[in-house]
């Protein structure tokens, strides 16, 4: 069982059950939905706290992903879990490739333009599409959002708990 929640990823919710045979409907919350595939330990976030489920098996409807778990065979036995969260543990997680991190890695991190001399705690990672946007509460109270993009992050180091950034002209107001 993982120490902190920083350990979790959660990678869908339950939404209704499926059928009468204890599979349920799960909008995923991934990059890649392909992962349901290859699920096997999960957890669920239950008001009582996490309940651990082994995925049997797991199929594509539209957007959800049919999930299947073992000792769960009628509505009855797993009709208690809708709408609660499927979580992974950090090391069942899917890693990330080169420069891509988990997002609860990101938050917390201090971000640092030394060319002007500005910096700050990242607060949020907006995910937009196109690309994320980090959410930097600066050491002055200003808030900034800046892209990740190459231009503006220019290095992360996790371990040492810092983003060196690039704060390209006319994202930050001057007050």
């Amino acid at each position: 069982m993982a120490d902190k929640l920083e350990d979790l990823f959660q990678i869908g919710v339950i939404t209704r059950v499926h059928g009468v045979h204890g599979e349920v409907k799960v909008f995923p919350m991934t990059d890649d939905v392909r992962r349901f595939k290859k699920l096997k330990k999960t957890l669920i976030e239950t008001k009582d706290g996490l309940v651990e489920a082994e995925c049997v098996s797991a199929r594509f409807s539209k957007q959800f992903v049919i999930l299947k778990f073992s000792g769960y065979d009628s509505i009855e036995s797993i009709e208690k879990y809708c709408r609660c969260p499927i979580l992974v543990t950090r090391s069942d997680a899917i890693q990330p490739g080169k420069d891509e991190y988990f997002i609860a890695d990101l938050i917390g991190l201090r971000a640092i333009d030394e060319t002007a001399g500005i910096s700050g705690i990242i607060t949020d990672v907006i995910q937009t599409g196109a690309n994320d946007v980090y959410e930097i509460k600066l050491d002055d109270g200003r808030d900034l959002l800046l892209p990740a993009i190459k231009d503006c992050i220019l290095a992360v180091d996790i371990d040492k708990g810092t983003m060196k950034i690039h704060v390209l002209d006319g994202l930050l107001e001057d007050e």
